[in-house]
């Protein structure tokens, strides 16, 4: 745990049930969420605020089915590139931030550079991300896993 500050405020039990609450349901309400938490709704508001303020709650979304969406393919590609040279990993960082299909984007260590999360809408689709991929300057190497099926998907870490 992070030593606390103004802007990052220790977290106690009641912060910590907040945030289980909210990782688990976005849309609850602060009444529901306050009676969870075990206190009134003001107060509780206020706590919410103040972790939003200080980075803790970075934002609020849907999850969305993707299949539905028309995004069946979900892949992962091991990209690894000629240089470590701060330069050239900003460069691809910024590269595949401009791909709607990167979903993720994660610099590693051992095995590669970066570890990307990408959807396709079919396997022709894939392909072409993979072209693409290869073709980058600085790129040197891309070896790219298709998933079969995803058992666990869960948002935010334990709390």
């Amino acid at each position: 745990m992070s030593t606390a500050t103004a802007e990052n405020p220790k977290l106690d039990a009641i912060d910590r049930k907040i945030l289980a609450e909210l990782q688990e349901n976005g849309r609850i309400t602060n009444v529901e969420l306050a009676r969870r938490a075990g206190i009134s709704a003001p107060p509780c508001l206020r706590r919410v605020r103040r972790l939003e303020k200080a980075g803790y709650i970075r934002g609020y979304h849907a999850d969305t089915d993707a299949k539905l969406l028309g995004w069946p393919v979900t892949f992962f590609a091991i990209v690894g590139l000629d240089s470590q040279k701060e330069s050239v990993l900003a460069e691809f960082e910024r590269m595949v931030a401009a791909w709607p299909e990167v979903r993720e984007c994660h610099m590693i260590r051992g095995g590669g550079d970066f570890l990307l999360r990408l959807v396709a809408r079919d396997t022709e689709h894939e392909n072409q991300l993979t072209e693409r991929l290869t073709g980058a300057e600085r790129v040197s190497r891309v070896l790219t896993l298709q998933t079969i099926r995803t058992t666990i998907q869960l948002a935010g870490v334990p709390l």
